[in-house]
């Protein structure tokens, strides 16, 4: 909570400064990033820990996004600081959405990349993340891709939770669950993974739902929310009856 309170207050006091400097001095121009970034996104892998100590991803990532989160994985697993990594970045994106200016600073491409990067190393410095963290922040700012942190922290959490050993399962639901009842889906999940394997459940609201609840757990998706036994009634009684069979 404290970190999270003190990123905020960084990219509050920057934003106000990062304003003026934007109106007065910026010159408006178009940035074209590299999408994957490769060469940089191997460099930051490879040159944050000693060159013997191999690591694997624990899952197979996928796109851009899936690139940031895997390179991020193994320069943190090599300085066995993913847990730090993984904190320091959920704080970063917390704190950028709570301030809707630096977080349209982040989206705006027209913004000179190396603003971009003293925008993140000040930041980074006030809120004294990691080297790696902020290296890899500092990366994102570069290739301008700031603007998917969201994405790829959430990629990353995927790859440190696979790495636990834990498997994530999303109960969507109109309110949110009892603690008993909660605590009963989460044994009963458990019993179906067995041992090795451990239960990080996440709820959701949505009222759309109507009610009753839906699990999505690993490639499963249980739908048993109000809303689709409607659906499936409706059918029933849309589909024609032969009274002759």
């Amino acid at each position: 909570m404290a970190m999270a309170a003190t990123v905020r207050s960084s990219v509050t006091g920057f934003t106000r400064s990062l304003i003026s400097t934007q109106r007065s001095t910026v010159a408006r121009a178009v940035i074209c990033p590299n999408f994957t970034g490769s060469e940089q996104l191997r460099n930051f892998a490879s040159g944050s820990a000693p060159k013997d100590v191999k690591v694997k991803v624990p899952v197979a990532m996928f796109g851009g996004s899936g690139n940031y989160a895997s390179a991020l994985f193994i320069a943190a697993a090599k300085a066995n600081a993913l847990e730090k990594v993984e904190s320091e970045l959920a704080d970063f994106v917390s704190a950028t959405t709570k301030a809707s200016t630096f977080s349209q600073f982040m989206k705006d491409l027209a913004v000179p990349a190396d603003i971009r990067v003293k925008a993140i190393n000040e930041i980074s410095t006030q809120a004294k993340f990691s080297e790696i963290t902020k290296n890899f922040l500092v990366v994102l700012a570069d290739n301008g891709r700031l603007r998917h942190v969201d994405t790829i922290a959430k990629r990353f959490s995927d790859l440190t939770m696979a790495h636990r050993g834990e498997v994530k399962a999303i109960v969507t639901t109109v309110i949110p669950l009892p603690a008993a009842e909660e605590k009963e889906l989460k044994e009963t999940l458990q019993e179906i993974l067995g041992k090795g394997k451990k239960v990080h459940l996440e709820q959701k609201i949505d009222p759309s739902i109507l009610g009753g609840l839906v699990v999505e757990f690993g490639q499963k998706v249980f739908d048993m929310s109000i809303k689709t036994r409607a659906r499936q009634m409706e059918r029933f009684l849309r589909d024609p009856v032969n009274f002759d069979a």
